[in-house]
């Protein structure tokens, strides 16, 4: 292997795109901690990818649907409970839970053991929700549910019927 192959850093080739193990944009939510590992900048905003590491007892977002994208996660660690209209599913590791877009879903680590998961947004809109959700932390302004909706209405997404 070459000197130059075996760096971490920017590749010339602007159709490889390589995050390691330590970097990635990250993003802290309550007691959820996220790596963006794709914002869709190197993909066309096709897709983007991120991994999710929600801690124990860690409620997800409210219940809700997205209008233009397909949301998939990929179980890495633990057991996380995918709520999809009124149907619960325990999705353990090795578990893949797809979403298309209309279906009303949230998710929770109810668990007392951390939770890690690998997220893909097709195409890569809501990426920047996340962005929202901790610049509204940074600011120090709460996350409220009031919040939340507010920041997903800018990514065609909605709170499920009866669910906010």
């Amino acid at each position: 292997m070459t000197e130059e192959a075996e760096t971490h850093g920017p590749h010339p080739d602007p159709a490889v795109s390589v995050v390691g193990p330590d970097e990635g944009e990250r993003i802290v939510l309550g007691t959820t901690r996220m790596r963006i590992l794709e914002d869709g900048s190197h993909t066309g905003h096709r897709l983007a990818i991120a991994e999710s590491i929600l801690a124990p007892h860690t409620q997800g977002p409210p219940q809700h649907r997205h209008a233009q994208h397909d949301e998939g996660f990929y179980i890495l660690a633990g057991t996380v409970r995918f709520t999809v209209g009124e149907e619960e599913h325990d999705a353990a590791a090795g578990t893949l839970v797809m979403v298309a877009p209309g279906v009303p879903h949230t998710f929770a680590n109810l668990t007392d053991r951390p939770a890690v998961m690998l997220s893909t947004f097709t195409p890569d809109l809501y990426v920047q929700y996340f962005r929202d959700l901790q610049e509204v932390l940074a600011g120090g302004r709460p996350l409220t549910p009031e919040a939340n909706v507010e920041a997903m209405s800018r990514y065609a997404t909605e709170p499920a019927a009866g669910r906010a």
